[in-house]
């Protein structure tokens, strides 16, 4: 029986770090939108050697495509943990999508990773995508929302969230949570909710992003 401190867990332990720190060095190539650096130039920013690279990836898109999975996911998991003693299916759509609004200015790297990746938005299974893919299918099972096609709703969301991103970016004066949260009205009477509902559902306080 093996324990932490065995050579084999200090060797996997070693090698998690590195695949983290090529992981986080790729993230923030892609939030900068710079794509086509070479491989040594994402092993340097990582700190680690050439050789280790290809110990972990293939290729160069195969470490992108792996670190905007992860950012997805950090994004999900988040969302997750903000949105699940929540009972109502349109207000943890509605939670999920105000935070996120709110996170493009608190997590610069990961938002512009996410607006890089618009895509990614859409159709990946990890993130947000899913998630409101789920709460708007139960919210119209539920008769919360008045949807046809909950696909396109996402598609809907998903555009409404890079714009959102977008704007809040090229206008810092913006106030990014009244933005939000105006958006998220718009959204939640879009698919169904009454003027009344929607302006409620969209302004209920928020649990602590810190």
């Amino acid at each position: 029986m093996t324990t932490d401190d065995t050579p084999t867990s200090r060797l996997e332990r070693r090698k998690a770090r590195t695949r983290d720190a090529l992981i986080r060095a790729a993230q923030t190539f892609i939030a900068e939108g710079n794509l086509n650096v070479p491989v040594l130039e994402i092993t340097q920013a990582a700190d680690v050697g050439m050789g280790s690279f290809y110990n972990h990836f293939d290729s160069k898109e195969q470490l992108y495509q792996a670190a905007v999975e992860a950012a997805l996911e950090a994004h999900g998991q988040l969302l997750d943990h903000l949105t699940g003693d929540l009972e109502d299916p349109a207000e943890t759509f509605a939670q999920a999508f105000r935070l996120t609004g709110r996170l493009f200015r608190r997590e610069p790297t990961l938002s512009r990773i996410l607006l890089n990746n618009p895509p990614a938005l859409f159709t990946a299974d990890r993130g947000l995508a899913p998630r409101a893919l789920r709460d708007i299918e139960v919210a119209t099972v539920a008769g919360r929302f008045t949807v046809r096609d909950p696909e396109l709703a996402l598609v809907l969301t998903a555009g409404a969230i890079v714009g959102l991103g977008q704007l809040l970016h090229d206008r810092p004066d913006r106030d990014a949570a009244e933005t939000t949260d105006a958006l998220t009205e718009d959204l939640l009477r879009t698919f169904g909710l009454s003027p009344d509902e929607a302006h409620k559902v969209s302004r209920r306080p928020l649990p602590d992003l810190g």
